[in-house]
């Protein structure tokens, strides 16, 4: 897991508010990092690292409601604990013309609801000392709280409120519509941002995963409440959500306060839940040229596995041995792990770069994003595709045992305090139906060797037509079909 992960994919949506604040954050890329393994029936050979006791890792206890609600938790006996909500919905649930409404829909679940107004709401999160957040992503929506554990109940039932009993009133809603509308023009001012949100319409064009979350302009100004109301009723069901939480809290008082507060969530219906639109991988290219901008921002992709795909943890180890780089971390060639940033540095040929294994369901996009002076684009392009290459070829052993043990490291130290903890069971409990051991994690990754390393990004990378999107001052990006061969080169 590469080092930039927590601050730049994270930070948005984690501890980043103070204390005593109702945000509404929208979270417009998945991170572009995932633990996520697979967790299929295939055999499995046990290793010594799935037998070793872990100390002091609370169990994480996992109760169904009648109606399909999972209810997961971890108790580490602290004085606070995060509890949140996590629905599997998201934009991908989306069509053309409602494009935007989750994240709407997000806006509007702290403005009021049929027994507090948004200034009661506030006030009572505030006199808690609470913190009340909300972030939108393709494929899920999520509502939480961080509070002290006594005031639990209160948390799980403030969220129970604005999740089932929003008022959605006329006002709040076009209120809410302006401050989206100013949203959507400061996100046009993070180019990384931008960079991803093409990066997705052109590698998955014309499917539901290449829409933006925030939705085009002419559908946020037409998006009306019963739009909202329709997009609850169809996908807020009992067994697409989970209610997590972690910290200092007690499973069977969560359990019950899930079945007094979530109980009468519906079900699936008699047709059965949504199915999930199919989106289809498409080797392309987009390209903004501005030689106005003095640099030039571009992300060059893969299509890779999805969640539950037993390939996903190579492709984990392969991000993490490319790694990343920054002119401002001030480091010399020397003491760099990664090959590619000895070569960036050493050559000077970019501000920086960063690897990205972005997954979704049934699919992913593993790749790199850079940022270079238009004099070293050819050279950049050139060495991470040399990179990508030898990753299929000659990649050593010592390199991956480093990138084994790089990816476990942070992947513990990722689970840091009660809401990144939560957060990793919302999103495994969504993914996989439970939360996956330590133990198991570590297994899992110590069992790549290096055969298995070059055998998975060989299946992936060589030979692969990649999406491409790029802004900027881009004259020297070689044209794609240069690119499409700089994908197979012949083997050592």
């Amino acid at each position: 897991m590469p080092a930039w992960w927590d601050s730049a994919a994270l930070s948005c949506h984690r501890d980043g508010l103070a204390a005593s604040s109702v945000s509404t954050v929208t979270k417009r890329e998945e991170p572009l990092f995932h633990i996520h393994l697979h967790i299929g029936t295939g055999k499995f050979r046990a290793t010594k690292a799935a037998t070793k006791v872990v100390l002091n890792v609370p169990e994480t206890k996992v109760s169904p409601l009648e109606n399909g609600l999972q209810v997961a938790s971890e108790d580490s006996g602290l004085s606070t604990c995060t509890v949140g909500l996590w629905i599997d919905a998201g934009s991908r649930y989306e069509n053309e013309k409602n494009n935007g409404t989750a994240h709407f829909l997000e806006h509007m679940a702290f403005k009021g609801t049929k027994k507090r107004s948004q200034l009661d709401l506030e006030l009572e999160i505030e006199n808690m000392g609470a913190h009340l957040n909300a972030y939108t992503s393709r494929e899920q929506t999520v509502y939480y709280a961080k509070a002290f554990s006594k005031d639990l109940p209160r948390a799980v039932e403030i969220l129970a409120d604005i999740i089932q009993n929003s008022t959605l009133g006329e006002a709040e809603i076009e209120r809410e519509r302006g401050v989206i509308l100013r949203e959507m023009q400061e996100v046009e001012t993070n180019l990384q941002e931008v960079v991803f949100d093409y990066l997705h319409a052109t590698a998955y064009q014309n499917t539901a995963l290449g829409r933006t979350i925030l939705g085009p302009t002419e559908n946020i100004k037409s998006i009306n409440r019963n739009d909202l109301v329709e997009y609850i009723t169809t996908h807020y069901k009992g067994p697409r959500m989970v209610l997590a939480a972690a910290g200092g809290v007690s499973h069977d008082e969560l359990l019950d306060l899930a079945k007094s507060h979530f109980g009468s969530l519906p079900s699936a219906p008699e047709g059965g839940l949504p199915a999930l639109p199919p989106c289809s991988f498409t080797g392309s290219e987009v390209r903004i040229r501005d030689d106005k901008m003095p640099l030039a921002h571009i992300a060059v992709s893969v299509e890779a596995a999805g969640w539950c795909h037993p390939d996903t943890i190579p492709l984990m180890v392969a991000n993490t041995l490319i790694g990343n780089w920054d002119r401002s971390l001030g480091s010399g060639v020397q003491t760099l792990s990664s090959k590619l940033a000895q070569i960036a540095c050493h050559g000077n040929l970019c501000h920086s770069f960063q690897s990205f294994n972005t997954c979704y369901t049934d699919t992913g996009l593993w790749g790199l994003y850079m940022v270079c002076e238009p004099s070293t684009i050819q050279d950049m392009v050139h060495s991470v595709q040399s990179e990508w290459i030898r990753l299929c070829t000659s990649v050593s052993e010592s390199e991956v045992a480093r990138a084994k043990n790089l990816l476990k490291t942070n992947m513990l130290l990722q689970l840091d305090g009660s809401t990144p903890i939560c957060e990793d069971i919302g999103r495994q409990m969504l993914c996989y139906k439970r939360r996956i051991p330590i133990p198991e994690l570590e297994a899992r990754i110590e069992a790549i060797d290096t055969q298995t390393l070059r055998d998975v990004c060989t299946k992936y990378i060589y030979d692969k037509r990649p999406a491409v999107a790029a802004i900027g001052p881009i004259e020297q990006l070689p044209e794609y079909n240069r690119i499409c061969s700089g994908m197979a080169w012949p083997r050592a």
